[in-house]
């Protein structure tokens, strides 16, 4: 098939690019925090937004919210370069797809293609990948696929480095029958805890909410993220003074 052709050719040539990247220029990496969320109707999902290039910071505004179609999204961590490149593959794959079928693919179709992606080329990418969105068929749906390539569709999905600090916070406080507002909430308030414990993760909070009737996308400043009680009582209190 021409455009699978064309995915292995790009990514063959990255391949060869990085033999050339001496060690001192490390990757670009999005150690990170992203999130998804299914609810009746769609999906919410968020990410922090800060890139990292060893120990700099390289970018503090980065979008992880990918768009592949109209109504589906990736959430990327791991290498900014390989997550880049798939997405884009698999977008151009999907819009080939959605001329042939004469409609908007499916978020499994979506899914599908980036696992075998992942899968194919597990030994050569850094890339764990949250697929989001809505689809007439099944409604809002989130797959998660992380290093190595496996898929498994989940009712919600946290990824990158960020997310070791947040399993607990996600365990106690996930509804499975939330409404959009409460997914946002807690997508929202998850993203900031990492961001707050988690090096690899800050900036700012991106959200979207992805429905029939399209994306709604919002960005949550630094300053305007969740304050949480001991933040404030640290706030509050005094200088140490000896």
């Amino acid at each position: 098939m021409e455009s699978m052709a064309f995915g292995r050719s790009m990514m063959n040539q990255k391949v060869l690019m990085s033999d050339l990247i001496p060690d001192w220029m490390s990757a670009e990496m999005t150690g990170t925090t992203i999130m998804a969320v299914e609810f009746d109707g769609g999906v919410v999902v968020g990410a922090d937004s800060r890139t990292t290039t060893g120990a700099y910071v390289a970018n503090r505004v980065t979008d992880k919210l990918t768009r592949v179609t109209d109504r589906i999204y990736c959430c990327r961590s791991g290498s900014a370069a390989d997550t880049q490149a798939i997405a884009d593959i698999v977008a151009y794959h999907l819009s080939i797809h959605q001329m042939e079928i004469g409609e908007e693919p499916s978020v499994k179709t979506a899914a599908s293609l980036f696992r075998e992606m992942c899968y194919n080329y597990r030994d050569q990418l850094s890339a764990g990948i949250i697929v989001a969105g809505w689809d007439r068929t099944n409604g809002g749906q989130v797959y998660s696929i992380p290093l190595g390539g496996m898929c498994t569709r989940q009712k919600v999905s946290i990824g990158g480095s960020g997310s070791t600090y947040i399993y607990g916070y996600v365990d106690a406080n996930f509804e499975p029958d939330m409404n959009a507002e409460k997914c946002l909430d807690f997508v929202k308030n998850a993203v900031s805890l990492a961001i707050l414990r988690d090096g690899s993760s800050g900036g700012v909070v991106r959200l979207a909410t992805i429905t029939e009737a399209g994306v709604e996308r919002q960005t949550i400043l630094h300053d305007n993220l969740p304050k949480f009680p001991y933040q404030i009582m640290d706030e509050q209190s005094a200088p140490y003074s000896s």
